[in-house]
C-alpha cells in the first residue's frame, strides 16, 4: 500500500471526503429500501432482492471504513480564520477495503442479475459459477497493480485483469441478449436490458479510473480523481443497479400474479 502524496489542497481533500460520504449514504439507504421491498415481490425473486441488499450492505460497511481511514490520514485546520490547510498525519490510508468490497460484491451483482432473469435452473447455475469466478479473478488480478507506483507493473496487471473483464462484459452485452428478449413483458425485457447495459457502462468506468495514475496524472490530483471516480462508479454499479433489479422483480411479480406467466421452478 503506497503512502499518500503530500500537498493536498482543501478542495481535493474535501471532494474525496464528500464522495466517500455520498457512497455511505447511497449504499445505506439502498439497503433499507431493497429489504423493505421484499414482501412486495413474489417468492421467485426474493433471493435476488435479498442479495441486492447484501451487496449494498457490504458496500456501506466498507465505505465507512474507507471514510474513516481517509479522515484519520489527515488533519484539516484553519489558523486565525485563514484558509483551511490539509496535512498528513502519518496514518496509512487503507484503500484495500475497496478491493475486499469488490471481491465480495462483484460476483454477487452478477448472480442477482441472473437470478432475477429467471433462467432455466441449469443455465442459472452455470452462468452464476462462470461469471462469479471470472469477476472475482478480475478483481484479484487488479489489486497487485493498484498498489504499485511502477507504471509498467500497473499496466501489466491491468492487462491481465482485462481478460476476465472482457469475458464478463461480452456475456452481459451479447450472451444474455436472447434471455432478455424472453422476459414475460415488454417492460420487464426493457428493464433487464437496461440492467445489463448499466452494468457494462459502470464497469467500463473502472478500467479508466484505474489508469488515471498511468497516463501522466500523479500526486494529490490523481488520488482525488481515483477516489471520486471509484465512488461514483460504485453507486451506479450497486445502488442504481439494485433499483433496476427491484424494478424487474416488481414487474415480473405483477405479471405472475396476473396469471399471464406460467410458474417455472428455478433458483431465485
Amino acid at each position: 500500500m503506497a503512502p499518500l502524496p503530500d500537498g493536498f489542497s482543501y478542495a481535493e481533500w474535501n471532494a474525496t471526503y464528500n464522495a466517500l460520504s455520498f457512497g455511505i449514504a447511497a449504499m445505506g439507504s439502498a439497503t433499507i429500501f431493497f429489504w423493505l421491498q421484499l414482501p412486495n415481490v413474489t417468492k421467485n425473486y426474493r433471493t435476488a432482492l435479498t442479495i441486492t441488499g447484501i451487496v449494498t450492505l457490504i458496500a456501506t460497511y466498507h465505505y465507512i471504513r474507507i471514510f474513516n481511514s481517509w479522515s484519520e490520514a489527515f488533519t484539516v485546520a484553519s489558523k486565525d480564520g485563514g484558509d483551511y490547510t490539509v496535512k498528513l498525519t502519518g496514518a496509512p490510508f487503507n484503500d484495500g477495503y475497496r478491493y475486499l468490497d469488490w471481491l465480495l460484491t462483484v460476483p454477487l451483482l452478477l448472480i442477482e442479475l441472473i437470478l432475477v432473469m429467471k433462467l432455466p435452473q441449469q443455465e442459472t447455475v452455470s452462468l452464476s459459477w462462470k461469471l462469479g469466478l471470472a469477476s472475482a479473478l478480475m478483481v484479484a488480478l487488479g489489486y497487485p497493480g493498484e498498489i504499485q507506483e511502477d507504471l509498467s507493473v500497473r499496466w501489466f496487471w491491468w492487462c491481465l485483469s482485462m481478460i476476465p473483464f472482457c469475458y464478463v462484459v461480452f456475456t452481459l452485452a451479447v450472451g444474455l441478449a436472447e434471455a432478455t428478449s424472453k422476459q414475460p413483458s415488454p417492460a420487464a425485457a426493457s428493464l433487464a436490458s437496461a440492467a445489463r447495459y448499466l452494468t457494462v457502462l459502470s464497469w467500463c468506468t473502472y478500467p479508466f479510473v484505474y489508469m488515471v495514475k498511468s497516463v501522466g496524472l500523479a500526486g494529490p490530483a490523481a488520488t482525488m480523481y481515483e477516489q471520486v471516480g471509484y465512488s461514483l462508479a460504485d453507486v451506479l454499479a450497486k445502488a442504481v443497479f439494485g433499483v433496476l433489479i427491484w424494478a424487474i422483480a416488481a414487474e415480473k411479480s405483477a405479471v405472475e400474479e396476473s396469471g399471464k406467466l406460467p410458474t417455472v421452478h428455478t433458483y431465485g
